[in-house]
């Protein structure tokens, strides 16, 4: 499919699908897995191949049927009611968007969406997502595919504070957080912990604090959690682009010509407000 247009009307259905994305998504208290969604469409990237990535090939029966997505139908028959409503954005776009929503409704950090991804119907071979099996090591050689650092491993890793684990989905059972469908910094307060009755911890956890680089951030967003969202949504945003590059489709200018617009009509309004207030105050005084 080619790269969609992103133009004024398409940033209209983006701004609809957002509204319908966070009424369904806090309706359905899907959260969870529409964040799962987003991260294995984009998780596939390969920086060298430059295959893979937030392409919406997801969708495809071959890549959904992957053993690391068992259970994302789930979310892609729930993205398919909003798609029918807002036909022009690609299923790309729509399932990053509404891996940020679901940040969004949970109280997690606001991240920033640019639209423009195009759709692709081929899918990378099975293997190209993190086991939750393996350690430090795996993680690394995993992100380091599609090009992350160390601190977007342990940053993206606090998302788990989202959710629990499938027995049928995953062999694990269980949730990481007391509030699971609450985004904030106790997944890494938690696992400093250690072993908590009822709380999961997979290998990938525990292996946050078994390396020294990343158990640095893990005792850094235990205890400041406007550290965790900053460096979450800079590293979210990082995932979702993988592969993807805004100012080609258009995307950039358009979402950066709205913001520019509607900063101009924040100092218009500002100007007539001290405008106002400056006059009020000369005809006080001269009564």
């Amino acid at each position: 499919m080619a790269t969609p247009i992103v133009d004024a009307d398409y940033l209209k259905e983006i701004t609809k699908a957002r509204r319908d994305l966070r009424s369904l998504i806090s309706n359905k208290n899907c959260a969870p897995i529409m964040l799962r969604l987003a991260w294995h469409d984009a998780g596939t990237y390969d920086a060298q191949s430059k295959t893979g990535g937030p392409n919406g090939s997801i969708r495809n029966e071959e890549e959904y049927s992957h053993g690391a997505n068992n259970g994302l139908k789930i979310a892609l028959d729930l993205c398919e009611g909003v798609k029918a409503k807002y036909p022009k954005i690609t299923y790309a776009d729509l399932y990053q968007l509404a891996g940020v929503v679901a940040v969004e409704v949970t109280g997690g950090p606001d991240i920033n969406f640019v639209p423009g991804r195009k759709d692709s119907k081929v899918s990378t071979r099975e293997g190209r997502l993190p086991d939750a099996k393996q350690g430090f090591q795996h993680l690394r050689d995993v992100f380091y595919r599609m090009g992350v650092s160390d601190k977007d491993i342990v940053a993206l890793s606090g998302a788990h504070t989202l959710g629990r684990a499938h027995p049928e989905r995953s062999g694990f059972d269980g949730a990481w957080t007391e509030e699971p469908l609450k985004f904030d910094n106790s997944y890494f307060v938690e696992l400093l912990k250690g072993e908590s009755e009822g709380l999961l911890k997979l290998p990938t956890d525990k292996t946050l604090l078994e390396d020294p680089e990343f158990r640095r951030y893990v005792e850094l967003y235990a205890k400041d959690e406007d550290a965790f969202f900053r460096d979450y949504a800079e590293s979210h945003k990082k995932l979702s682009e993988l592969g993807f590059n805004p100012s080609s489709s258009g995307g950039k200018a358009v979402a950066d010509s709205t913001i520019l617009a509607q900063s101009a009509f924040g100092v218009v309004v500002a100007a007539a407000v001290v405008a106002f207030g400056y006059f009020y105050e000369v005809r006080k005084r001269m009564k």
